[in-house]
């Protein structure tokens, strides 16, 4: 295999169609790379012409060493990581892939360094960290739920939500709320979330900035979602992304209830109802929750029947890099 440097330019050309996440994009990453700390470093895999593995990277220089990501932390970005396009359906050839690329990229980014700090989220795609473990690197299985939706009705889908869920999707249509796309409203939506963070005295790394240029840059993959109560009054909002087939829940859906009733399920339930029935997003089969590693949000997000889906982290091990990841904040703001 042959690991070479890549562009932006060239980047979404090699991408595969599934088995990635939203901010795979060159768009995304685009964004990423104008707010995130540390520069941009892509990198694919080839056999012969043919891209077979990518990895984008976020690399900073400090004083004390390297520091690599994927994703940037602080951005609110769930996953990233590794994205491997095999040629042949046999397990044997999958693994040498795997492993050959991850050793190439550990050499790319002179990983086995004791001064380099590496951590990747990877995508739900992307099933084996074995290699990494083989190289000195800690694994930890994270999880998040993943609803699927390919050829599905309505009825079928809310069949699959647990009885108290059920009931809240009945009450709401008799409430005068309205959940309807609004295109500009994702500050709204990323202030309503930055006050949240603020009540709870958590830092927020996601900047008026910073969401205004990812929505735009998503274009039609980006969806903010409001609910207003009778007078027009903002009660919650959720933005979602879209990308490999797959819905993402990526910002919103701060606590809000009215008359007893959870309003976030009613705009979780219209984002579900667009994804079965509108014809422009008949590619995507499955809505992502995102998150499945904090039990208070377990607790809710369980009730929408979907399935429990592995991802991995992967990062650096030892005391050493513990003291640096406290110092730099390199796990800030990402959360399950």
């Amino acid at each position: 295999m042959n690991v070479e440097s890549t562009t932006l330019d060239e980047w979404d050309a090699l991408l595969p169609s599934s088995d990635i996440e939203p901010f795979h994009r060159s768009a995304a990453l685009r964004v990423l790379d104008t707010h995130a700390a540390g520069d941009l470093q892509l990198y694919a895999g080839f056999r012969g012409e043919q891209p077979v593995a990518l990895f984008p990277a976020f690399v900073r220089e400090t004083p004390v060493g390297r520091i690599v990501t994927s994703p940037p932390p602080g951005l609110l970005v769930p996953r990233l990581g590794p994205v491997l396009m095999p040629t042949s359906p046999k397990q044997r050839k999958r693994e040498k892939l795997n492993v050959t690329f991850t050793d190439a990229l550990v050499e790319a980014l002179d990983l086995d360094a004791p001064t380099a700090l590496f951590r990747t989220l990877t995508p739900v795609g992307y099933g084996d960290p074995r290699p990494f473990e083989w190289r000195g690197l800690s694994v930890t299985p994270e999880f998040t739920y993943r609803l699927a939706l390919a050829d599905r009705s309505v009825d079928d889908v809310h069949a699959s939500f647990s009885k108290s869920l059920r009931r809240e999707v009945r009450d709401g249509e008799d409430l005068p709320i309205t959940v309807e796309v609004e295109p500009d409203a994702a500050e709204t939506v990323r202030r309503d979330v930055a006050d949240y963070y603020a009540e709870q005295d958590e830092p927020f790394g996601v900047t008026p900035d910073y969401a205004r240029d990812l929505v735009e840059a998503m274009g039609e993959d980006a969806r903010v979602y409001v609910a207003r109560g009778p007078d027009g009054e903002y009660l919650t909002g959720i933005v979602v992304l879209y990308g490999g087939g797959s819905a993402y829940f990526w910002l919103g859906g701060t606590r809000a209830t009215y008359d007893g009733t959870s309003v976030n399920t009613l705009v979780h339930d219209r984002i579900l109802r667009d994804v079965i029935e509108d014809p422009d997003l008949a590619d995507v089969t499955a809505y992502d929750l995102v998150g499945a590693n904090t039990e208070r949000l377990c607790q809710y997000k369980a009730k929408f029947g979907a399935d429990l889906t592995p991802y991995y982290t992967v990062e650096s091990a030892g005391a050493p890099i513990r003291v640096a990841k406290k110092v730099y904040g390199v796990v800030r703001g990402l959360r399950g």
